[in-house]
């Protein structure tokens, strides 16, 4: 029982923390565009 008395703020704590990582790569931009990272694969940007 005493256990739980530690687990759930830090349970508590982590998600809070994992919330405002979230709020903050949405806000900065991290999640505009998805599809372009797959398909930049196809093309050579080597200076050749």
């Amino acid at each position: 029982m005493e256990m739980l008395y530690i687990m759930i703020p830090a349970v508590i704590f982590l998600g809070v923390v994992g919330l405002i990582f979230l709020i903050w790569s949405v806000k900065s931009g991290q999640f505009e565009d998805l599809e372009g990272p797959k398909h930049r694969i196809f093309f050579d940007d080597e200076g050749e």
